[in-house]
Parts: C-alpha cells; structure tokens; sequence
C-alpha cells in the first residue's frame, strides 16, 4: 500500500478513535479489533478483511472505507437495537462476539425489526440440552420461557404436563459459560430457590439458537424491570438484566470452629454471595456467605490468624463479618490479590436496600 493510501486510513482510523486500527473490513467499511477479525474472516460471505499496514488496497477500497467507517455503518446497522440486546466486548465468549456480527451485518436484525421475533415476543418454547443433578450426563429438555407467567420452565419429559423446575424471571440469571460447560454455547442458568441459589447448566448445537435464548432471557428480565421499577430509565435497568460473575476459581476453607481441616472447593462470586461448591458443576452450593459493606462491619484482608494449625495453602484471605471470621487459602498470591480485589469491590460498595433484607435471610439461616 502506499503512504498516501495508508495515511488516509490512518486518518479514517484516528477520527473515530480506534487506539491500534489493526484490521478494515473493505466489504462493510468498518475497523476491527485483531479478535473481531478472526470472526469477520470466517464469516467469507459477508467481510473481507485487511490488514491496515501490510495489505494493499484499491482505490475503490479506499473510497468505499473513507465514506463509510464505524459511525456511518453504526448509523445504518444499528438502528433499532433493542435496549436489552447484550452489545458485547472484547471480553466476551466467541459466540457472543460472533452472533452480535452476524446478527448485526448478516441478518440485518437491527435494520428489519421483525427479524428480533425469536427473542422479543415475550414467549419462547425449545428443547436445550441440560446437564443432570445427579449423573452429569446432558440430556434434551423442553424449556418455556413466558414473560405472562413470569417464568422459565423445563420438562423432564416431552409429553411431561407439570413442569420439573419453575424459575422465577425476578431471580433469574443467565452467563456464558463456555470453558466450564465444555461446550462453545454452554450457559449457566441461576436462580433463587428458597432464597438459595440453583445452577442449572444447558447447551445447544447452534449458537444462535442459544444466544437467543440468552437474549429472550434478557428480554423477559427487561420488561419484568420496567414493571417493577416505573420511573426507571433504560440505562438504570440494563445492567440488573444479566450479570457476569465477579470471580470464580479454587480455594480452600475451614469450618466456623476453625479447627477442621482445610478443604478444597469451588468458589464463586455472584454480586454479594460468596458461593462455594465441591465441584464447579454442581447444582447447590454447599454454602453461601453474604459480604455486606465496610459501613456495616465487613472486612477482608490478606492472611490467617496465627492460631490456625495445619496443612493449608500459602496465601490466606480473612473475611470478617458482624457474626464471625471466615478463612480461605489460595494457591498463588495472584490468586489471593485476585480474589481479594473482588472482595473489596464489594465491601467498598455500600448497600442498597433491598440488600438488608438478604443479609437477614444469611443470619437466620439454620
């Protein structure tokens, strides 16, 4: 390419702010991440992708990215985006990124707005694959998802009347969880049952089938939100719909006496719970700690009292709360500061309300 060609998408590059404008579709007009790209290029039908300083360009190439670019192709492709349609990151699981391109140039979701059917009608019925209680094995389920009922179902049996599990769409939760699962559309379901949190684990073969599912899911939460919160703008209601874990990973704890050993498990940080599991796939949680604020007594700090005897990883984490200490070990001090940092984003953050009536439920729990 030559300097002027490369200056002039330089120039296109720096005026909508990309910090290292690696990649330029020439078929859409628009700049990508080096992630994005590798999505764009197995997508041949629809993007061709070069590389901004190592590829050579025609002049018609040329013309066509300087009078498109990202904010004239968000313009045309992203005009009626439902607020509850998830816009993902570079942090997000492949099929997100790649569902949100596909969905957003390919099937021109956002242009023809009935093409959003599968997942803003409020009802949606399917079978996904769901992982047993007790066997582990992945078994066809039907699901019903019904924004009238309030509600997400799955049937043991196809011809089943009475549904296995009914999940409140107040409480529900919804996070890819690919790497996990063991499968590229692997989602992990949560929901309250008894005010105690339930995992529930599903996949399906197509990855759009499941980001739809995800997204109706959102849909449902949005509009339950809308309900509960009237005076509510889009922007306050968005992030309640969904919700990433804050942290997951191995530690080990000891019981409230301090004096049992100290077991490997499970942990995973979902808001304010502090969930722990013998296996990451497990439908229950064999505990749950609630961590409040520093304003109501909750700390965290690096280290174990010097009492505490035995064998136990290297880098302790105290975690102290109006009613007792709670003790975890981590393998690697970046795994102590990692889970620590989660566990201050939290203290550091005062409560809200509604919180309060948690934090009861956790200290009247038997």
């Amino acid at each position: 390419m030559c300097e002027k060609q490369c200056n002039i998408i330089l120039q296109k590059c720096h005026h909508i702010h990309i910090l290292y404008p690696d990649w330029v579709s020439v078929t859409l007009g628009v700049f990508v991440c080096q992630g994005c790209s590798l999505i764009h290029r197995s997508i041949e039908s629809l993007s061709q992708v070069k590389s901004v300083l190592q590829d050579t360009f025609e002049d018609k190439e040329i013309e066509f990215i300087t009078s498109m670019g990202n904010e004239a192709a968000k313009a045309k492709y992203e005009q009626q985006v439902p607020p509850f349609y998830h816009r993902p990151s570079h942090t997000d699981c492949r099929i997100l990124r790649e569902q949100w391109i596909r969905a957003k140039y390919e099937r021109q979701e956002f242009i023809h707005i009935e093409k959003q059917e599968p997942y803003s009608a409020g009802y949606r019925e399917g079978f996904l694959w769901k992982r047993g209680r007790d066997n582990g094995q992945f078994l066809s389920r039907k699901f019903i998802l019904s924004e009238r009922e309030g509600a997400l179902k799955y049937f043991n049996k196809q011809d089943a009347k009475e549904p296995k599990a009914i999940m409140r769409i107040q409480t529900l939760n919804a996070t890819f969880q690919p790497a996990k699962i063991g499968n590229p559309c692997g989602l992990q379901i949560t929901y309250l049952r008894d005010n105690s949190t339930r995992n529930i684990f599903v996949y399906h073969e197509d990855s759009k089938e499941m980001v739809d599912w995800f997204t109706a899911i959102r849909a449902a939460r949005f509009n339950y939100q809308k309900v509960a919160f009237p005076g509510a703008n889009d922007e306050d209601l968005v992030p309640r719909l969904t919700r990433n874990f804050m942290k997951e990973g191995y530690m080990e704890k000891t019981g409230p006496r301090h004096t049992e050993g100290f077991k490997k498990r499970w942990f995973t940080m979902d808001d304010r719970r502090l969930m722990y599991f013998k296996d990451p796939l497990d439908a229950y949680a064999r505990g749950e700690v609630f961590i409040g604020s520093k304003e109501n007594s909750y700390t965290v700090v690096s280290g174990l009292p010097p009492s505490i005897q035995g064998y136990h990883w290297k880098y302790g984490i105290t975690i102290e709360t109006p009613d007792r200490k709670f003790l975890f070990a981590c393998e690697t001090e970046a795994e102590q500061k990692d889970w620590i940092a989660a566990f201050q984003r939290v203290v550091n953050r005062p409560m809200m309300p509604q919180e309060y009536a948690v934090e009861a439920h956790f200290k009247h729990k038997p």
